[in-house]
């Protein structure tokens, strides 16, 4: 049953910053101000989240809180309805505090007079309409709104990278979009299939009228490899990931960060969502293969990223790694497991996001994406190496940063079921350091290079977006309760359909993260 709420908080997220990109888009003057307006509102935005966030009551029996609920289309089903669990929450407030930081790391990637002021300021219109579809993606409580918002997301992307990009920006935008549209066609046929199995009305979409729905085996099966295969495109999972180190490559650090660090989060995320939730005993019956393919996705990118010369894709690898274990957590069908996905989807975030803009600042300054045209960088600019030294230890899940956490929980949480997969994907440690510490070792160590007397380190601005992100990495390291307290009842919800189905001994059913 969905919370109502007073006050349509979730709707506000939604509009304030919808509303600041037509304001930034058609603000007259330089392209200064506009940029200004842009980081102002995506701030607000962040404040009234967080005034929102203390209205969500962790010990609450209701699966979705700040709920809204309109007809939108009754004749179809289809309802406006908003709501958020602990999950769902923790990734908005995600959204909302990478915008701002993504904003003011982007100051100087559209230059006003190579390219004028309006395509500027539709560069951050455009990042400000991606997070009004951000929040809507992770707040639908409707299957059909879920929908709409997922396809929606795809056009603000496609822009960024294909006007702002590099120099096969127009391929990779391209390659992005087909991919996306293909999960979207697949998960539509599956959304609809899934409107005619259940009781249907003018609110027929609704989760709580589609959850605990009896399928016959072969259905249910055919509807979860609908979704599933929708998520795994967009997450990105082996092999249907080939789309992201093009994109990310290509794109500006802002967009990669925004795209690898929140929007492929929407595939894990509708995982749980939908795919557990939905078809407890279709996710048991794909178990053995997802298993399969998410410990072939730790250890293929981790392979691929230790080989890459370019910084841009050798990140994009290691998402593709991160993910894998972030799936293996998700099946795992343990609530320790899915507590460390869950935790790990956040974690993630803020770390790539790291490592995206803190690459992004060594380009700026190099003006080369190409690892091999660094060395000797701690020398040049030593409180820059420093933070993207940070961010890498962070990735490799060193111990008292927050991925650390995140990795140990999906581990301990897969093993008792997915003994193997866990052992194995526990290598995928071992070749993060080596692409972590390899590529550091590279770009930042060694002589200090010649030519580079006026290079700059770290501007006022630049310490403004490392500062949280660094921050990040300490706090939720030494306190994941922070995070793990408001993620818990929402995983337990979740695994609840799929431990009913599933043979899962009593100790992991009421196994605890706490």
């Amino acid at each position: 049953m969905t919370d109502m709420s007073t006050v349509p908080w979730l709707t506000i997220l939604g509009v304030i910053p919808l509303v600041g990109a037509f304001v930034v888009a058609f603000l007259p003057g330089s392209a200064e101000n506009a940029k200004r307006v842009a980081v102002a509102t995506s701030i607000l935005t962040l404040v009234v989240g967080i005034v929102a966030a203390t209205r969500f009551d962790t010990s609450s029996a209701a699966q979705f809180q700040l709920g809204e609920q309109k007809s939108w289309i009754p004749q179809l089903g289809v309802s406006y309805a908003l709501g958020v669990d602990g999950i769902a929450l923790v990734l908005i407030l995600m959204s909302l505090v990478l915008t701002p930081i993504c904003m003011l790391a982007a100051w100087h990637d559209v230059s006003e007079s190579e390219s004028g002021a309006q395509r500027v300021k539709t560069y951050f219109a455009l990042l400000l309409v991606l997070e009004t579809f951000m929040v809507g993606v992770f707040a639908a409580t409707d299957v059909f709104l879920f929908y709409v918002f997922f396809e929606a997301m795809l056009i603000p992307v496609y822009f960024l990278i294909g006007n702002y990009g590099g120099p096969r920006r127009q391929y990779a935008a391209m390659k992005f979009l087909l991919f996306g549209l293909t999960g979207g066609l697949i998960m539509l046929v599956a959304v609809i299939a899934l409107y005619l199995q259940g009781p249907g009305g003018a609110d027929g979409f609704m989760m709580d009228k589609l959850t605990g729905l009896q399928f016959d085996p072969t259905t249910g099966r055919l509807l979860f490899v609908g979704f599933f295969l929708a998520f795994a495109i967009k997450a990105p999972m082996v092999p249907f990931h080939t789309w992201l180190p093009d994109a990310a490559t290509e794109s500006t650090p802002a967009t990669a960060t925004l795209l690898v660090g929140v929007l492929d989060k929407v595939g894990t995320f509708g995982m749980i969502r939908f795919c557990l939730q939905l078809f407890p005993e279709a996710s048991a019956w794909a178990t053995p293969v997802v298993i399969v393919l998410a410990v072939l996705a730790v250890l293929y990118g981790a392979l691929l990223a230790i080989g890459q010369t370019d910084m841009m894709r050798l990140i994009a690898y290691t998402s593709v790694s991160h993910f894998g274990f972030i799936v293996l957590g998700i099946f795992a069908f343990t609530n320790i497991g899915g507590a460390g996905a869950s935790l790990y989807m956040l974690n993630h975030g803020f770390s790539t996001a790291a490592l995206f803009l803190f690459a992004g600042m060594f380009i700026y300054r190099r003006g080369s994406k190409r690892i091999p045209d660094y060395g000797g960088w701690q020398k040049v600019t030593p409180v820059l190496a420093g933070v993207f030294l940070a961010a890498g230890m962070s990735t490799l899940a060193l111990p008292g940063l927050s991925n650390f956490v995140s990795e140990f929980l999906v581990l301990v949480g897969a093993f008792p079921t997915q003994p193997a997969a866990a052992v194995i994907g526990a290598s995928g440690i071992i070749f993060a350091a080596l692409y972590i510490l390899l590529m550091y070792k590279r770009m930042a160590t060694g002589p200090r290079p010649e030519g580079l007397s006026g290079v700059r380190d770290l501007s006022v601005r630049e310490k403004v977006v490392a500062a949280p992100l660094v921050a990040f990495f300490l706090i939720i390291g030494f306190f994941p309760n922070l995070a793990l307290d408001v993620i818990n009842p929402a995983v337990d919800t979740s695994l609840s359909h799929v431990q009913s189905t599933v043979a899962v001994t009593p100790a992991l059913a009421e196994g605890s993260t706490k």
